[in-house]
């Protein structure tokens, strides 16, 4: 009965038994029917060179494309140990090797060139058996740019005073002279030989007419460099009250003894005008365009009526002598006949 029994068992069911008494009779049946099972991660084969150091190859050069030797640099591990240093060649290369692979910090302590400056620190990342490739450019110092404003004639120094500055046709920075006159910026250069700025003025001081032209100048990387705006005072403005713009005590032009008019006999406004160089007459100033021919009149005479008594004293003169002509006459004929009467007697 068993015998028989075991042979009706479905596959299935002596599938399960040879499993579990770990015969290998059924095992192909069953393994064609079972996904195979994912290899745990522990028993996964290491990497190729899982053990070597890894490197970092530096690569210095500046904006302008030139290599730099005598760049120092340092560099770090995660924890903050210094895990190597050095300078760049002459061709501007430095490696370091055999690194532990992981994230390390590398600091430019050095650009080895008075005209450039360092990079800020950055990390790296170290692969093993692999030298990373790391080009640095250090940029050029910048300029130190000092503005003035100063007045045109005094060269007093304004406040106020705005201004662009750039290169171009690109504006880099807006700089306004402050109480003392001046401002202060850093101009980036980015050629050894120095770069080309301009400045204008966009707006004036406070009383003074706007600077419309543009200067130029040249800065070189590291170098000070002042630039200076001049501003001329507006005409409308009031006299200003700072104590430095003293007047003169000269005037501008010196004043003249005479007058540069001669005043007019009795004209309005001559109480202040000076005394004229001809002496006045006693006569009114209705006579002042009388003829110089007329006669002087007598001290103590009376005041003119109006008309001219000259001719009539011609006229009385001429009947007096007539007169007096007459009588002569006379008396002459009186005198002959009186010599004639006598002439007879005798």
């Amino acid at each position: 009965m068993h015998t028989c029994s075991a042979r009706r068992l479905p596959v299935a069911a002596l599938t399960v038994a040879a499993t579990v008494t770990g015969s290998l009779a059924w095992a192909p049946s069953a393994s064609a029917q079972a996904p195979d099972p994912a290899p745990p991660t522990a028993t996964a084969p290491a990497p190729r060179n899982a053990t070597e150091g890894g490197g970092v190859a530096i690569l210095k050069k500046d904006e302008g494309g030139d290599v730099l030797a005598g760049a120092s640099f340092t560099l770090y591990d995660s924890t903050g140990k210094e895990a190597g240093s050095g300078k760049t060649d002459a061709e501007g290369h430095l490696a370091f090797k055999d690194l532990v692979p992981g994230v390390y910090r590398l600091k430019e302590t050095s650009s080895g060139s008075p005209l450039h400056d360092v990079v800020e620190d950055q990390d790296v990342i170290v692969t093993p058996g692999v030298d990373a490739p790391l080009t640095i450019i250090d940029p050029f110092k910048p300029a130190s740019v000092l503005l003035k404003a100063k007045d045109d004639k005094s060269g007093k120094l304004l406040a106020g005073a705005t201004v662009n500055i750039g290169t171009g046709d690109k504006t880099l920075l807006t700089l306004t002279t402050g109480d003392k006159g001046t401002a202060t910026a850093k101009l980036p250069v980015n050629n050894r030989h120095g770069t080309d700025f301009w400045v204008k003025e966009t707006k004036a001081p406070a009383g003074y007419d706007l600077y419309k032209g543009q200067r130029d100048f040249t800065a070189k990387p590291g170098d000070p460099v002042t630039v200076t705006v001049t501003n001329a005072k507006t005409h409308t403005t009031a006299p200003s009250t700072d104590p430095s713009d003293k007047p003169t005590d000269k005037p501008t032009e010196k004043p003249t003894d005479k007058p540069t008019e001669k005043p007019t006999s009795g004209g309005a406004g001559d109480h202040d005008t000076p005394e004229p160089t001809e002496k006045p007459t006693d006569s009114p100033a209705s006579e002042a365009t009388a003829s110089s021919t007329a006669a002087p009149e007598p001290a103590g005479s009376l005041a003119h009526t109006g008309a001219d008594a000259t001719p009539w004293l011609l006229g009385g003169a001429g009947v007096l002598l007539a007169a007096g002509a007459g009588a002569l006459l006379v008396a002459r004929r009186r005198t002959n006949t009186s010599d004639n009467d006598g002439s007879t007697e005798s």
